[in-house]
């Protein structure tokens, strides 16, 4: 819980601590425990509280008695009051959400086969469903806050431009995409790394007090993680941290006992998946093919049907995929120290109950802080969304939580 201050300049930030305090309070809050958690006095707490009730972001929903005295009203969030649209642009999909300040999904659209070889044609794809999905939540217009767009890095935030996505066709080199949609949608628009914006979604959904050191790890087409460390949304000098290509980790080799040491991303390719395949036994006839982002996502698609209908070979092959994984994870929980990590994105979350008690059995045992603290694996709750949540609530994050900067006194 971030304190706030009783200096006249800085009525802002302590209006994002106090709002910031409502909205993480499940059922409520009352101005006592406000003054409690924030450290501002009465008084502060009083006026701000007043402001948001003016403006409809709160409301006072009942009374509570508590030991003598005066009976406490509480507080709750209007949690319809301010929304958010996220875009998730995953190499093999397009996922579009509608979030309100609880980062709850109103209406989402998810484009599973979706081509986006165009940027062109899926920047219009993606104006027209945020528009219908606006229409069709019944939502206000001038409550929305603003669109995120997730998306796989390297990423240009300031310029509003995806620059050189590895996964991605040729055409998805130096693409503006926040003024087009900027001007299509007559809303403001955010461009944020996806694995920064998972963490973003983690954070922002997640207990404040207890989430404050985790990994967020996205498996989708390609894998992605955003750290989170003492509360901060770890971004790096150009907001493109997160970039594990090149992260060694040791491959099982076909009939040797011995792992080779392998970058991540080569052990993670196409032709590196295949033939972890063809090892298992797989028959892989239907997933021959030359290396695309369509044959990727028809390859680990096909893995895990055949997987959850009983095959064998290929659940072998994703326990195998599962090891890699997690010794990738494994090596990051060890850098940032961290005491949570959340595995999600769409095809973790298909595979999730084939894999997730290997996945925290290898990444609990290859982490080097054990005997000082526990470190817990999960399965994150936002499931398919999960980037384009993130896209959401970088928007709200961005406009509503209370900021270090604004301490600044100029």
């Amino acid at each position: 819980m971030q304190r706030g201050t009783n200096l006249g300049r800085l009525g802002d930030f302590n209006q994002a601590v106090i709002f910031d305090s409502i909205r993480r309070a499940p059922d409520g809050v009352s101005r006592v425990e406000l003054a409690s958690s924030t450290g501002l006095s009465p008084q502060t707490i009083s006026n701000v509280v007043r402001r948001l009730l003016d403006n409809g972001f709160a409301r006072e929903d009942r009374t509570v008695i508590s030991g003598p005295g005066k009976p406490r009203t509480v507080l709750e969030l209007e949690p319809d009051r301010l929304l958010a649209v996220g875009v998730h642009l995953d190499p093999a999909q397009m996922t579009v959400v509608l979030v309100n300040l609880r980062g709850h999904v109103l209406g989402s659209r998810r484009f599973a086969d979706h081509d986006i070889d165009s940027p062109q044609a899926t920047i219009g794809i993606m104006g027209d469903t945020i528009d219908e999905l606006i229409r069709d939540s019944g939502q206000r217009r001038d409550h929305i806050v603003g669109v995120g767009v997730a998306a796989p890095g390297p990423i240009d935030p300031d310029a509003g431009v995806i620059v050189t996505p590895p996964l991605m066709g040729g055409e998805w080199r130096s693409v503006e995409i926040v003024e087009p949609l900027m001007e299509r949608l007559q809303l403001s628009v955010m461009l944020e790394k996806d694995s920064v914006a998972a963490a973003i979604a983690e954070q922002w959904n997640g207990d404040q007090e207890r989430d404050r050191n985790f990994l967020s790890v996205y498996i989708g087409t390609g894998v992605g993680i955003g750290a989170v460390v003492g509360g901060e949304v770890l971004r790096g000098a150009s907001n493109n941290a997160g970039e594990i290509g090149n992260v060694v980790v040791p491959v099982p080799v076909p009939g040797s006992e011995e792992p080779v040491a392998r970058s991540f991303g080569d052990a993670v390719s196409y032709a590196s998946m295949l033939e972890l395949a063809r090892a298992a036994g797989v028959d892989c006839a239907e997933l021959e093919g030359a290396d695309t982002v369509g044959q990727r996502s028809q390859f680990l698609g096909t893995m895990v049907r055949r997987a959850r209908e009983g095959d064998d070979s290929a659940l072998e092959v994703l326990n195998r995929l599962n090891g890699i994984w997690s010794s990738l994870v494994a090596q990051l929980a060890n850098v940032y120290d961290v005491d949570r990590v959340f595995l999600g994105g769409p095809v973790w979350s298909e595979a999730s109950s084939l894999l997730i008690e290997d996945a925290r059995e290898a990444i609990q045992s290859q982490f080097l802080m054990s005997s000082v603290h526990r470190l817990e694996v999960e399965t994150s709750a936002l499931g398919h969304h999960l980037g384009a949540i993130g896209g959401a609530c970088a928007v709200l994050d961005a406009a509503l939580s209370p900021k270090a900067s604004a301490l600044l006194l100029g």
